[in-house]
């Protein structure tokens, strides 16, 4: 996957290279933004959760994807928290490096601007699927919009690499509902489960 900047470019300006731990917090919600941060390798979930410790999912990263970049833009704190779904390396940059290298790259401009205009097209996507209450509805648009990210067509079938408990989380609906919807697509061969995982 192509480095959203040259990691190059980022180490020539201050960059550091950090180690994460699985299940290890990169930062919180409602912290203030101060870094520009770019995966080596790994994954890295941001999720936001409620007082009764329900989670959504607002976004999975991996190798080349950087994340949490909107606060840096317009001075404002973090709205979700980012952790490390796997032993990780992430490269950060200081907020006013990382808007320097913005105001010096053109190319690299015109990238984010790109990456900015494709999140939030996405999200909107995203909140229009999660308005419509049929659970069906919710579970496979997030199927195929896994498949569009991967640019798979619809006549392949792929395996789906989430549990349930994360489609739910995605989905914003109970782990309960998400495994019986499926069952009832299973029996009208929307999805296929074979020992446990899911095609689509």
């Amino acid at each position: 996957m192509i480095m959203q900047i040259d990691v190059d470019i980022l180490f020539t300006w201050g960059a550091v290279s950090k180690k994460y731990q699985k299940d290890e917090i990169i930062f919180y919600e409602d912290e203030s933004a101060l870094f520009y941060y770019q995966i080596v390798e790994g994954t890295v979930k941001m999720f936001c959760s409620n007082e009764d410790g329900k989670e959504l999912t607002q976004g999975v990263f991996t190798t080349g994807c950087s994340f949490g970049e909107p606060p840096l833009f317009i001075d404002e704190i973090y709205p979700c928290t980012a952790i490390a779904t796997e032993d990780s390396v992430v490269i950060k940059i200081s907020k006013d490096k990382f808007l320097t290298i913005i105001e010096n790259y053109p190319e690299i401009n015109k990238r984010f601007m790109q990456l900015l205009a494709l999140r939030v097209y996405r999200k909107a996507l995203a909140n229009k699927h999660i308005i419509n209450q049929k659970p069906e509805f919710r579970i496979n648009a997030f199927l195929k919009d896994y498949k569009q990210k991967n640019a798979i067509s619809d006549f392949e079938k792929l395996q789906i690499p989430y549990t349930r408990q994360e489609i739910a989380d995605f989905t914003g609906l109970r782990v309960e509902t998400v495994i019986r919807t499926l069952t009832q697509m299973k029996k009208s061969n929307k999805v296929e489960i074979s020992n446990h995982k899911l095609f689509y």
